[in-house]
C-alpha cells in the first residue's frame, strides 16, 4: 500500500466526527459531533481486541521508530499519535506493508485526543522522540513537554509505567529534566545529569540519523511512575 491510497472517511463533509476507520483513529480539530464518540476500550475490535500493554509514541513522524517497534514486540500494543494527514499516511502504509495488528495511529492533536478519551491508568509506556524544539524563546510556549502534558501522562499511565523523552537539542532536554522533575509521581531512572546519550536496542529514527550525521549529541530521558503508597 502506498500512502496516498490511504483516503480519509470525510473529505468533503463539513461536519467531521472522530472516526475509527482501517487502523486510523480520526480526530478532527473542528468537531461538532464528538460528543457523540464513546472510546470503545483497547482491548475493542475496532483497535487491539486484545488485552495486551498499550504504549504510545507522540509526534510519531513518518513511523520509522514505531513500526519496527511495532514488528520487534507482537505482544505489546502501539499507538501513533500524529497531527499531520500527510505524515498520518505515512505510518498507515507501513501497518498495511509490514500487516501489524498491534500498531494504531493516531490522524489528530495528542493533547486532545490524551485528555478526551484516554483512559486512567491504561498506558504502559509514552514515548516522545524529537519532538518540536521550537528554539526561539518566544515560541517554547508551543513546546509539548510541559507541565499540564507530564499531568497527563501521570494520568494515563500505570503504576510503575515510564515516559522516555529523545532530543538532540540542549536547552530542551533541560526543561525536560526541569518539569517531569516537578512532578512528584515520577523519578528518573539515570543519575544526574539524568540522561544518557546512547542506549541499546532503542530503535532508529528519521531525525535520530538525520542528527546523529549532523554530529548533534542526543540525549535519552527516562522516567519512571511512582505506585501510589
Amino acid at each position: 500500500m502506498k500512502p496516498n491510497d490511504l483516503k480519509p472517511p470525510f473529505p468533503k463533509r463539513e461536519n467531521r466526527c472522530v472516526t475509527i476507520d482501517d487502523r486510523v483513529w480520526y480526530i478532527p480539530d473542528m468537531d461538532t459531533q464528538e460528543e457523540s464518540f464513546v472510546f470503545p476500550g483497547w482491548d475493542h475490535s475496532s483497535l487491539f481486541g486484545n488485552k495486551n500493554p498499550v504504549c504510545v509514541e507522540y509526534c510519531s513522524g513518518n513511523g520509522a521508530w514505531i513500526a519496527q517497534k511495532a514488528k520487534e514486540n507482537p505482544n505489546i500494543n502501539w499507538v501513533a499519535v500524529e497531527i499531520r494527514f500527510m505524515r498520518t499516511r505515512k505510518i498507515w502504509s507501513k501497518i498495511k506493508n509490514y500487516q501489524l495488528d498491534n500498531l494504531i495511529v493516531i490522524c489528530g492533536e495528542g493533547m486532545h485526543a490524551t485528555k478526551k478519551y484516554f483512559p486512567e491508568s491504561s498506558i504502559q509506556h509514552v514515548y516522545v522522540n524529537f519532538p518540536d524544539p521550537w528554539p526561539k524563546r518566544r515560541h517554547a510556549k508551543n513546546r509539548i513537554i510541559q507541565s499540564n502534558f507530564v499531568k497527563e501522562m501521570e494520568r494515563i499511565t500505570v503504576p510503575g509505567g515510564e515516559l522516555t523523552l529523545v532530543t538532540d537539542d540542549e536547552n530542551y532536554s533541560e526543561q525536560m529534566i526541569e518539569v517531569v522533575s516537578a512532578n512528584p509521581s515520577f523519578r528518573s531512572l539515570f543519575p544526574k545529569p539524568f540522561y544518557v546519550t546512547d542506549t541499546k536496542n532503542y530503535g532508529v529514527s528519521w531525525f535520530e540519523v538525520l542528527w546523529r550525521e549532523k554530529g548533534k549529541l542526543i540525549r535519552f530521558h527516562q522516567f519512571s511512575k511512582v505506585p501510589a503508597l
